[in-house]
């Protein structure tokens, strides 16, 4: 993969981590459930620092390095929840969970479409990153969802 094609690559990484803090950002600024503000606002953070982090790559160049996370495909079970300002927090963790989910098959789909190894490893790594959080969205959701589980 050219240097220019990476760059391309992690740019459209970088607007899509923007456009995943935006949403959760306005879903913050919606709710009026003090813990999913809090929920969603920590959700933003997240994303904001992966913005930063994928920048990195793009004056650096540095090989990705993740662990490999088990997804037990919660999110697969669940239908999106449309937005609103009262929804019920499961619905709002279900919702982001569908996002993450989202943005995971699409760096799949990437992946699998690409005929460059340096670039499908890229794509898998994003795939990773956002499995990660899709995973760590399905704990919370099982646990509020599901509390007689518990």
């Amino acid at each position: 993969m050219t240097i220019e094609e990476y760059r391309k690559i992690l740019s459209m990484a970088i607007g899509n981590e923007i456009a995943a803090q935006d949403f959760y950002k306005s879903i913050c600024e919606r709710v009026k459930d003090r813990n999913l503000r809090s929920i969603f606002g920590e959700l933003a953070e997240d994303e904001a620092k992966h913005k930063i982090f994928l920048e990195g790559f793009l004056t650096g160049a540095k090989p990705f390095h993740f662990a490999e996370v088990t997804d037990y495909k919660v999110a697969q079970t669940v239908e999106k929840p449309k937005p609103s300002i009262d929804m019920k927090p499961y619905d709002a963790i279900g919702l982001a969970m569908k996002e993450e989910e989202e943005a995971m098959q699409m760096y799949q789909a990437l992946a699998n479409s690409s005929t460059s190894p340096d670039q499908k490893e890229m794509f898998l790594t994003l795939a990773a990153m956002e499995r990660s959080h899709k995973v760590k969205l399905e704990e919370l959701y099982t646990t509020m969802a599901y509390p007689e589980v518990w």
